[in-house]
């Protein structure tokens, strides 16, 4: 199975606007910053996730993006899918006879992967992502708020 970097910065971006879209719209940049990924990658992948109806943008001061259905109704293999990450790990392109004329010897265990794991993918949902890190990290907004203490803190030179 071969995940690349843009359906996992994807995953990421779209936890990243589930955990804030609450608040309002949610900017590339602020998600950038937060995720390390950059702006005009975020661009690129949210482009995409607006054609397949994942997010909306809002223009104008205090514009972003927000969600365009809620969290447990897009899965982690809708986002991957938008952004046109096929999951294939017979890495014979969709062919079924991928080795001249006829099919290699190990498609069909590849094949069943390709099922297998999609049908997992389906079955995650953002809502699931959301839920799984504020259990382990508590509330955003709190988080936030540490962060911006601690960079207080670093930046409070001693007198």
């Amino acid at each position: 199975m071969r995940l690349t970097t843009k359906g996992r910065f994807a995953v990421t971006a779209m936890l990243d606007l589930a955990l804030r879209h609450q608040h309002g719209p949610v900017t590339l940049a602020g998600i950038g910053a937060r995720q390390s990924i950059s702006l005009s990658y975020l661009e690129q992948l949210f482009g995409k996730l607006r054609r397949h109806a994942l997010v909306e943008s809002v223009r104008g001061p205090g514009g972003g993006y927000c969600l365009a259905r809620a969290s447990d109704k897009v899965s982690v293999a809708d986002i991957i899918l938008a952004v046109d990450e096929p999951l294939d790990a017979t890495h014979c392109s969709g062919m079924e006879n991928c080795r001249d004329d006829r099919r290699c010897i190990t498609h069909n265990l590849w094949a069943t992967l390709n099922e297998k794991l999609y049908e997992y993918l389906d079955s995650v949902t953002l809502q699931d992502l959301v839920t799984e890190h504020l259990a382990k990290n508590g509330n955003v907004s709190v988080l936030m708020d540490r962060r911006r203490a601690a960079a207080r803190k670093a930046v409070s030179l001693p007198a």
